[in-house]
């Protein structure tokens, strides 16, 4: 199988190729040529797209899918379509499934599962047994079957000696524990972003301080224990400071953060629209622009779409009765690309958190194998429900101005376009 990439700007900073156009063909899954100009063969599939910019694979580390369990949410066959015509050669998908994924051939049925997609599946298992915080579930079997971290999606840690045990423990097999960075005393029953918004609008509000506390007990811990520890999808700009103090002090700890966490304020909350209502909380304006600096100067090391698909039986309701979560993949290149430089986002996407939790590294050099993501960043949209490929349609940018658009991707020899 050969395919022919046509005129393809390519963004990869570690490639002699950064920001150069060239033709690239694939042969067998395998990048075979790098040239300004290559002759298309009878038997070679030509891509020739319009502004076409090519970048290394990208990798979203916080997706959930739903099955098994919530397959009315959403399908791995369906998600991994979805995931690879918004970009994403490879995706790390949370344990919240019914059963949660806690033990060894839950991690093999997911992996069984999404074997023969172009978009590759990584599991990431329970850190506790039903995601219940009491008892640490198989880490080290489930690290065997193919887990490539470990955390309990959404629901943090209140036990604070599980959490050092969990800690101690994964060092054993070089194991990346996650830790939800809510203190559930502090956030209470609060629902929106606690301030001037929650106020007006009489939300109970989830303070800051929930996310600063559980940050600093989970920095205290590391510290003490050492090992290493990601800290998923912060959202203030004190947690910024807090973990680039702890990078400081060479404590082992990363951290990401969502798509809409760079992008949306608590003030979309005006509409009561639970499509706004996610964990953690939309904050102020001021920790928008300390997210977007913390990207730009590396303190934040990954940057995560958080897709999380919520049927509408639970999420078109009252805003205080409806589920937290957003969908992500579809509109994450737009709206990072809205208010970030390629340059800024796109090693956050690839190299970075591939590092971090263990996944083999791409490049675009002659050699290597084909793992690419297929983009256009000059073209502007207006995100509607037909550019929603999820089962699930609860998106936080419907009838948003993005820019940017998602040609797909060549992973896994396969070419998929949307």
């Amino acid at each position: 199988m050969k395919t022919l990439l046509k005129n393809a700007t390519i963004i990869d900073t570690e490639s002699q190729h950064h920001l150069q156009k060239k033709d690239v063909l694939i042969v067998n899954g395998i990048i075979e040529k790098i040239e300004n100009s290559i002759e298309v063969s009878s038997d070679t599939n030509l891509v020739n797209l319009e502004n076409l910019h090519i970048s290394c694979g990208w990798f979203d580390t916080s997706v959930c899918f739903g099955e098994p369990g919530f397959e009315e949410r959403e399908t791995i066959k369906n998600g991994l379509q979805v995931a690879a015509k918004s970009g994403f050669t490879a995706v790390a998908v949370n344990p919240n499934t019914h059963p949660v994924i806690d033990s060894k051939s839950d991690v093999e049925f997911l992996i069984n599962k999404a074997s023969k997609f172009a978009t590759k599946l990584f599991p990431i298992g329970a850190l506790t047994k039903n995601c219940e915080g009491k008892d640490l579930s198989e880490l080290f079997d489930m690290q065997q079957s193919g887990a490539i971290a470990f955390g309990d999606y959404t629901k943090s840690i209140s036990n604070d000696n599980l959490m050092k045990i969990a800690l101690l423990y994964a060092q054993n097999f070089d194991g990346l524990v996650l830790s939800f960075p809510k203190n559930n005393s502090i956030a209470a029953e609060g629902i929106a972003n606690e301030g001037v918004n929650s106020t007006q609008l009489g939300m109970k509000g989830i303070p800051a301080l929930a996310e600063h506390l559980q940050i600093t007990r989970d920095l205290f811990l590391l510290e003490h224990t050492g090992g290493k520890l990601h800290i998923p999808t912060i959202s203030t700009s004190k947690s910024v400071d807090l973990i680039k103090e702890a990078k400081k002090k060479g404590l082992q700890v990363t951290c990401s953060v969502s798509v809409h966490h760079l992008v949306l304020t608590d003030d979309e909350l005006h509409g009561f629209d639970s499509n706004f209502k996610t964990t953690p909380p939309l904050r102020t304006k001021e920790d928008v622009k300390a997210l977007q600096t913390a990207v730009k100067s590396g303190v934040i090391d990954m940057i995560t779409s958080d897709h999380n698909p919520i049927d509408i039986e639970h999420k078109k309701v009252d805003f205080s009765e409806a589920k937290n979560g957003v969908i992500g993949l579809e509109s994450a290149f737009g709206a990072l690309n809205s208010v970030l430089d390629l340059t800024d986002f796109i090693p956050l996407l690839t190299s970075k958190p591939r590092s971090i939790f263990g996944i083999e590294k791409t490049s675009i050099k002659e050699g290597a194998k084909a793992d690419l993501s297929l983009f256009n960043p000059s073209e502007k949209i207006v995100f509607s429900k037909k550019n929603i490929l999820s089962a699930s349609k609860n998106s936080p940018f419907l009838d948003k101005n993005l820019q940017g658009k998602v040609y797909g991707i060549f992973a896994n020899n396969q070419l998929v376009l949307s």
